[in-house]
């Protein structure tokens, strides 16, 4: 649907605002989709409506483009609806049944909506960010990343995995980088970030860039958590959403070697929107909650997460980001922030327990405590 995109001005804009931030040349860009460089330079302006479908998913796959995005902005360049629509329409002509009865019986948009929010649900996606070295759990992650630690017969992927299947999660992308052969289900999909030493979690996250899209919940590798915190989640309407857990300093009682100054807390208003994110001063301000590693983004949050990630690397490449001393050290939460100071909205999810973090060897052994028991 064409009012998803009023993020962007134009198929055109749009266009050039990938190409450039991909660091393709024009001519480059129009020898490799097959057009005329005149031809694209007329797109990119908007002096041309979009180009035939077929062109249209070639951009998509080389600047790594949200395809659906493309089509509804193509639509709105030719004030019509979105070309793979039509074609939908043409090849399955059964479907104009249905749309006659949404009319006949006055469906409204706020019905639509529902049942496209419905779909959409259970089309999510799952990407786990596992490239780390997980160095603080010191001999056990000698050999192992740290998400293939055993709890009681299942490694923590595993139960992830599992947690994910029970909320009807199917379609699950692995980020493996340190000891990458160790993570090898064969009913997972797999990125690889070979330079995880030289970053961090946010920059390892767009390795695989081209799987954000669409529903995707985004999240640590070294998490347990119950499906009910993947259901709460995936009841979010909203473009980003994070989840958080407001009864988190119980967690951190006798726990020495993950301190609380070390927590990735979260300040939120009335209607829990993320105020401020990260290893925010305990002692300074009044701390709501800790998030746990998992976010949310719909279609339109993927673009805008994408988009922005693009802006600031350009900006801050070997700079300081957010509170990170470098960009390419940063965290999530870092680019939370950056999306929170420019006026995104980021919504909270709130939970209440159901989740452990696996960060060091106290963690680690703590958690096999209360499996055993």
């Amino acid at each position: 649907m064409v009012k998803k995109t009023n993020f962007f001005r134009s198929f055109g804009s749009y266009v050039r605002k990938l190409r450039t931030q991909k660091d393709i040349g024009q001519r480059e860009l129009a020898k490799k989709i097959g057009v005329a460089a005149s031809y694209l330079n007329d797109i990119e302006k908007d002096k041309r409506s979009a180009p035939k479908n077929e062109i249209i998913k070639k951009l998509s796959k080389i600047l790594e483009a949200d395809l659906t995005t493309l089509f509804d902005l193509a639509g709105a360049s030719k004030k019509t609806i979105a070309p793979d629509i039509e074609e939908y329409i043409k090849s399955n002509p059964e479907i104009i049944s249905l749309i006659r009865t949404t009319k006949e019986n006055k469906i409204s948009a706020k019905e639509i909506s529902n049942m496209e929010k419905k779909i959409s649900r259970n089309e999510t996606k799952a990407l786990i960010v596992a490239a780390g070295l997980g160095s603080r759990l010191k001999k056990h992650t000698e050999n192992l990343p740290k998400c293939m630690l055993d709890f009681k017969g299942k490694t923590l992927l595993q139960r992830q995995i599992q947690a994910y299947k029970d909320c009807g999660i199917n379609d699950i992308t692995v980020i493996r980088g340190y000891k990458k052969e160790k993570i090898n289900y064969k009913e997972l999909k797999y990125v690889t970030n070979d330079d995880f030493q030289n970053n961090n979690i946010l920059n390892s996250i767009f390795y695989a860039e081209k799987v954000i899209n669409g529903n995707i919940i985004i999240a640590y590798s070294d998490i347990l958590f119950e499906s009910n915190v993947v259901k709460r989640l995936m009841n979010s309407d909203h473009d980003i959403s994070v989840v958080v857990d407001i009864d988190w300093k119980g967690y951190y009682v006798g726990r020495r070697d993950h301190p609380l100054s070390e927590a990735e807390n979260v300040i939120f208003d009335s209607n829990n929107q993320v105020l401020k994110i990260g290893k925010i001063g305990t002692q300074k301000e009044e701390v709501h909650g800790e998030f746990i590693g998992m976010i949310k983004l719909n279609n339109r949050g993927t673009e805008i997460f994408k988009e922005n990630f693009h802006r600031v690397k350009k900006l801050y490449w070997n700079k300081p980001f957010q509170r990170a001393s470098i960009f390419q050290k940063s965290y999530l939460t870092d680019m939370i922030q950056e999306l929170v100071d420019i006026g995104i909205k980021v919504h909270c999810v709130i939970i209440e327990r159901g989740w452990k973090e696996i960060d060091t060897v106290e963690d680690y052994q703590k958690a096999i405590k209360e499996f055993n028991e």
